[in-house]
């Protein structure tokens, strides 16, 4: 199977009906997912705020410091809203509940079941950046109509992470190795210049973290945010389009060996 087949969308809407029709009372915890982003940029964003006025090393010396948080807590947001998803929700499917060994004795394939995890994946990762914008602007930190981009740009983040997600879940073991996600989720959102630009970094380092998914995230939604749309945000959607097929890829061939045991 080459990874444009793995692209293919085959019965994966089917996948997103079932997960509509099972979670459509639940969409009350969405309001949670917004609710921790809200709760660090009014924490960082406006309470450390306060004592840092502008942001120093940036280009744009008017920027404010919760208007440099928000863009990044947004694309945490669409992260982690993606990820819990395909590893969190997926991984009780795959070994508590067997949901997918009743699935796949019907037509659906795989493909089709992977393929619809990630869409549902990203509708939810999605709404939960949506909310999380409409919260931005009634606190007046929108002042450019190129946020509306930051849109797109969750809908890529989504996927990077929901792909990474995918395949993260089948190689858990346990629900203890969600310890291990934790390790590696935790220092990402809080070195990724979520709260301070690269440049603070030694070189050395900065190179380290211009190679985590995150950091290019945060720039594909911190620059336009900023209103500065443009050539320079090819390379992190490249860098995360280009992640979240090899991982999907990826995920796909290793959860056909895990289902067809």
């Amino acid at each position: 199977m080459t990874t444009i087949d793995v692209l293919r969308p085959g019965r994966a809407r089917a996948m997103v009906e079932r997960n509509l029709l099972i979670y459509r009372h639940t969409w009350v915890m969405l309001l949670a997912e917004v609710f921790e982003p809200v709760l660090y940029l009014l924490a960082f964003g406006v309470g450390i705020g306060a004592l840092v006025g502008t942001v120093p090393g940036l280009a744009d010396t008017t920027v404010s410091y919760p208007r440099f948080v928000a863009p990044a807590l947004l694309a945490t947001a669409a992260m982690n809203g993606a990820m819990n998803e395909t590893t969190f929700n997926m991984f009780g499917k795959l070994t508590t509940d067997k949901t997918y060994e009743s699935i796949l004795t019907t037509p659906m394939t795989v493909r089709s079941v992977a393929l619809g995890e990630v869409w549902w994946a990203l509708l939810r990762g999605t709404l939960v950046t949506a909310g999380f914008l409409v919260v931005v602007g009634l606190l007046g930190l929108v002042h450019t109509a190129a946020v509306l981009l930051v849109v797109p740009a969750a809908l890529l983040i989504g996927f990077a992470f929901a792909a990474i997600g995918l395949l993260v879940v089948t190689f858990l073991r346990s629900w203890q190795d969600f310890q291990l996600i934790q390790l590696v989720m935790l220092p990402m959102f809080l070195f990724a210049t979520t709260f301070f630009p690269v440049g603070v970094y030694p070189r050395p380092i900065r190179w380290l973290v211009e190679a985590l998914p995150l950091y290019h995230a945060i720039e594909l939604t911190r620059q336009p945010f900023l209103g500065h749309a443009g050539p320079r945000l090819l390379l992190p959607a490249a860098y995360l389009a280009l992640l979240g097929v090899l991982a999907l890829a990826l995920a796909v061939r290793r959860l056909e060996r895990t289902l067809r045991r």
